[in-house]
C-alpha cells in the first residue's frame, strides 16, 4: 500500500477519504510532503485522546470556578404554590393574604371550624448571603487554584502528547531505516553469493564457501523480515499517538542527526522549577490549605438577607392580594458533635500531607533533570562514536571485499566485514535515536516543549544513504 502522511489541516479530510474510498484499514490518503518531527508533535497536540481530555478538564476547571463565585451573588427564584385547608389559622391568614377578609363573615362563622380555603401564592425572592465566616472566599480560591491546576496539567498533557508522538515517530524512524540497512546487506550478501557461486564454477573456491555465503543471506533475510514486522507495529503506534486511525500510513522525512545538548546542568534545573506539573502540583498543595480555611468557617456565625414578593389569590397566578417582606437573618452552630473541629483537624493534615508530597516532587522533578541531561550528554557522545566506527566498518568492507576478489581472504572473511558494517551501522542508528529520544526528554523534563529540542538538526540523510551505497 502505497505510504501517506497528514498535516493538521488535513487529518480529518484524508481520514475521511480514506474511508470513503474503503482502503483496508481506512489507509490516510497519501500527501506529497513526508511527515517531519515537528508536525508530527503539532499533530498530537491537536489530535491526541489525551490532549482533547486534558482540554475538557480545563474548561470544566473554568466552569467550577464560574460556579463557585457565582455563590456570592443573589439568588433569585419564582415559585407557585397552592394550598388547599381548613386548618384555623392558615384559612385565617390565607384569607387575609387575599385581601379577602370581611368581619361580619368572620364573627358569623365559627372561627374555630372555617370552610375549607383554597390560595394559591405567586412568589418572587431574593437571596443574599452577607457574611459566611471565610467559607465562601476559601472556596472561591479553591476553584480559582483548580482552575490554574487545569489549565497546567493540560500544558503539560500536552508536552506528555507532543513527547510520546515523537518517540513514537523516532521508532518508525528507526525501524524503516533499519529496514533499508538490512535490504542493502541481503543485496550486499547476494552479490557475494553470486560472487561465491562464480569462483565455485571456476574452480576457485570449495562449495563450502559458497553455502556459508548462501546461509548468511538467509540469516539477514530473517532479521530483515522481523524488521518489517516492527516497522508495522510502530507505524500503528505512531497512529494511536497522533489520534488517526489505525490503518493510517505515514511516510517520513529523513531521521535527522542530533543537535548539541545546549547550555548546561544549572541552566537546566533552574528552568525546572517552573515545569507545568509541578506548577499544577503546587496550585493543589494550595487547594488542600484553603480547605482548612473553609472548615474552620463552619465554626463562626452567617449572616444573610433575603426579600420576598407574594401575588396571592384563590386561583393560580392571580393578583387579588398582595406583600413584600425583607429578611435579615443571623445563626450560628452552638454545637455540631465534635464534626467541625474533626473536619478542620482533617483538613490540616492533608494539607501537611500534601506539603511533604510537594517537596518530594519537587527533588524527584531535579532528580529527573540531572539524569535526563547526563543521558543527553551521553548519547550524544555515543552517536558521535558510533559514527567514526561506520566510516571505519565501510572503509574496512570495502578493504577485505577487494582483497577477496584478489583471491588474498576467504568468503567467512568477506562475511564477516559485512557483519561487522552492519552491525556498526546498526549502532549508529541505535545511538541517534536516543540521542534524539534524550534530548527531547531533557527539554520535556526541564519544563520546556519538546519542540525546542528541535532548531539546529543537521540533515543526516545523505550519509546514511550514499555512504551505504
Amino acid at each position: 500500500m502505497t505510504e501517506g502522511t497528514h498535516r493538521a489541516s488535513v487529518l480529518t479530510l484524508a481520514l475521511g477519504a480514506g474511508l470513503l474510498a474503503g482502503a483496508a484499514g481506512a489507509a490516510a490518503q497519501p500527501l506529497e510532503e513526508p511527515l517531519a518531527l515537528d508536525e508530527a508533535m503539532a499533530l498530537a497536540r491537536s489530535g491526541a485522546f489525551e490532549t482533547a481530555a486534558a482540554e475538557a478538564r480545563r474548561l470544566g476547571g473554568e466552569q467550577r470556578l464560574r460556579e463557585a463565585r457565582g455563590h456570592r451573588l443573589p439568588t433569585v427564584s419564582l415559585q407557585e404554590i397552592w394550598i388547599r385547608t381548613d386548618s384555623p389559622a392558615d384559612a385565617f391568614g390565607l384569607t387575609l393574604n387575599q385581601e379577602r377578609f370581611s368581619l361580619p363573615d368572620f364573627v358569623a362563622g365559627d372561627p374555630n371550624d372555617p370552610d375549607v380555603v383554597e390560595s394559591a401564592t405567586t412568589r418572587l425572592e431574593l437571596g443574599l448571603p452577607l457574611y459566611t465566616g471565610g467559607e465562601l472566599g476559601a472556596r472561591i480560591r479553591q476553584a480559582e487554584l483548580g482552575a490554574e491546576a487545569t489549565t497546567r496539567t493540560a500544558e503539560w498533557t500536552g508536552h506528555q502528547a507532543a513527547l510520546h508522538a515523537a518517540e513514537a515517530w523516532l521508532d518508525l524512524a528507526r525501524a524503516r531505516e533499519s529496514v533499508g540497512l538490512l535490504e542493502h546487506s541481503v543485496e550486499t550478501v547476494t552479490s557475494h553469493v553470486d560472487l561465491a557461486r562464480a569462483s565455485v564454477e571456476h574452480g576457485l573456491l570449495v562449495s563450502s564457501e559458497q553455502l556459508r555465503a548462501e546461509v548468511e543471506r538467509s540469516r539477514v533475510a530473517d532479521f530483515l523480515a522481523t524488521a518489517n514486522g516492527h516497522a508495522a507495529v510502530a507505524e500503528a503506534q505512531l497512529s494511536l499517538r497522533l489520534g488517526a486511525d489505525p490503518g493510517s500510513r505515514w511516510r517520513l522525512a529523513p531521521l535527522t542527526a542530533p543537535p548539541p545538548v545546549p547550555g548546561d546542568l544549572t541552566t537546566w534545573l533552574a528552568e525546572a522549577g517552573s515545569r507545568a506539573d509541578l506548577s499544577a502540583a503546587r496550585q493543589a498543595t494550595a487547594f488542600t490549605e484553603e480547605e482548612i480555611r473553609a472548615r474552620d468557617a463552619a465554626r463562626k456565625p452567617r449572616l444573610g438577607l433575603a426579600g420576598r414578593y407574594d401575588l396571592v389569590d384563590d386561583t393560580p397566578f392571580g393578583d387579588h392580594g398582595d406583600s413584600a417582606s425583607i429578611f435579615a437573618t443571623a445563626s450560628i452552630e452552638l454545637f455540631a458533635g465534635g464534626r467541625h473541629a474533626a473536619g478542620a483537624a482533617a483538613a490540616r493534615l492533608e494539607a501537611e500531607a500534601a506539603r511533604h508530597e510537594l517537596e518530594g516532587f519537587e527533588r524527584g522533578v531535579r532528580l529527573q533533570v540531572e539524569q535526563a541531561w547526563v543521558t543527553a550528554e551521553t548519547s550524544r557522545q555515543r552517536w558521535e562514536t558510533a559514527g567514526d566506527a561506520v566510516t571505519a566498518a565501510r572503509e574496512a568492507e570495502r578493504v577485505v571485499e577487494a582483497r577477496f576478489r584478489q583471491g588474498v581472504v576467504r568468503m567467512i572473511d568477506l562475511l564477516d566485514a559485512g557483519t561487522a558494517r552492519r552491525e556498526a551501522e546498526t549502532r549508529e542508528l541505535e545511538a541517534r535515536v536516543d540521542a534524539w529520544r534524550a534530548l527531547l526528554r531533557l527539554s520535556t523534563h526541564a519544563g520546556r516543549a519538546p519542540e525546542d529540542a528541535l532548531p539546529g538538526a543537521i540533515d543526516l540523510s545523505e550519509r546514511s544513504t550514499s555512504d551505504a551505497d
